[in-house]
C-alpha cells in the first residue's frame, strides 16, 4: 500500500478536469463529426474503438497538466507478473459475472441494448477494421480509460478511504457508459480495477483486466457481431 501523503495525490480539480475532458473528446466530438461520418457503419464503428481510448487518454493528460504531479502519483509505476497475472484472473471473473448480471439486468430493465453495434459491426467488417477496432478496445481503452478512472479517479477518492475510492470510481466508471445494457458489466470491472489499482499501488494489473475483457469482446464481435444488439 503506498504511503505518500494527500498532497502528492490528485485530487477533485483532477478528477472534474479529466472527465470533462474526456467528455469532449469521447462524446461531443463524435457529435460534431456526425453530419461528415458514417459512425453507425464498419469504418465509423472501427473510429469510435480508437475514439474511447484516445479521449481516457486525453481526459488523463489534462487531469495530469492541472498539477504536473510525477507519473507514479497516478499509480503509473511497474509492477510485478505476480500482479498481472491476478489482473487475467480479474477479467475471467468480470467476464463471468458480465454473462450474469448483463442477462439480469436486460431482464429486469428496459435499457438500450445496441449501444455498442458500431464496435461489432467495426469488428466484423474485415480484416483491416478488425485490427484498427481491437487496438482501439484492447490497447487504446484500457490504457486510456484505466490512466483515467483509476490512474485520477481511483487514486484520487483513496484520501475518502478504500471503499469510497472503489465503490465510487465504479460507479463513476459505470455511469459514463451510459444507462444501457453496458453498465453492470463496467461496474463490475470498476470494482475489479480499482481494488486491483488499490492494492498493488498500479494500474497495470486494471489494464489487462480490461484488455482481457475487451479482447473477448471483439473476439465475440467479429464471430458473431448480432451480440451486440
Amino acid at each position: 500500500m503506498n504511503t505518500r501523503t494527500r498532497t502528492d495525490q490528485p485530487g477533485w480539480l483532477e478528477i472534474v478536469v479529466g472527465i470533462a475532458a474526456m467528455a469532449v473528446v469521447g462524446f461531443a466530438f463524435p457529435i460534431l463529426l456526425s453530419d461528415q461520418i458514417d459512425l453507425t457503419g464498419a469504418g465509423g464503428g472501427a473510429f469510435l474503438a480508437c475514439l474511447s481510448g484516445i479521449a481516457g487518454l486525453a481526459g488523463f493528460g489534462a487531469a495530469m497538466l492541472v498539477r504536473r504531479r510525477p507519473l507514479p502519483a497516478f499509480g503509473i509505476r511497474r509492477t510485478t507478473a505476480r500482479w498481472l497475472w491476478i489482473g487475467v484472473a480479474g477479467g475471467a471473473v468480470a467476464l463471468l459475472a458480465k454473462g450474469v448480471l448483463v442477462p439480469l439486468f436486460m431482464w429486469l430493465t428496459d435499457v438500450p441494448t445496441d449501444t455498442q453495434a458500431g464496435y461489432a459491426a467495426g469488428a466484423s467488417g474485415g480484416i483491416w477494421l478488425l485490427i484498427v477496432t481491437a487496438i482501439g478496445l484492447v490497447v487504446l481503452t484500457p490504457i486510456g480509460e484505466e490512466f483515467l478512472f483509476r490512474g485520477v479517479v481511483t487514486t484520487g477518492l483513496l484520501r475518502y478511504g478504500p471503499v469510497i475510492a472503489t465503490v465510487g470510481s465504479a460507479v463513476i466508471f459505470a455511469l459514463l457508459h451510459g444507462i444501457n445494457v453496458v453498465l453492470p458489466a463496467a461496474l463490475v470491472v470498476g470494482v475489479i480495477t480499482a481494488e486491483l489499482r488499490r492494492r498493488s499501488d498500479s494500474v497495470w494489473p486494471g489494464v489487462v483486466v480490461h484488455a482481457f475483457n475487451n479482447s473477448i469482446t471483439v473476439i465475440a464481435y467479429a464471430v458473431a457481431p448480432g451480440i451486440a444488439a
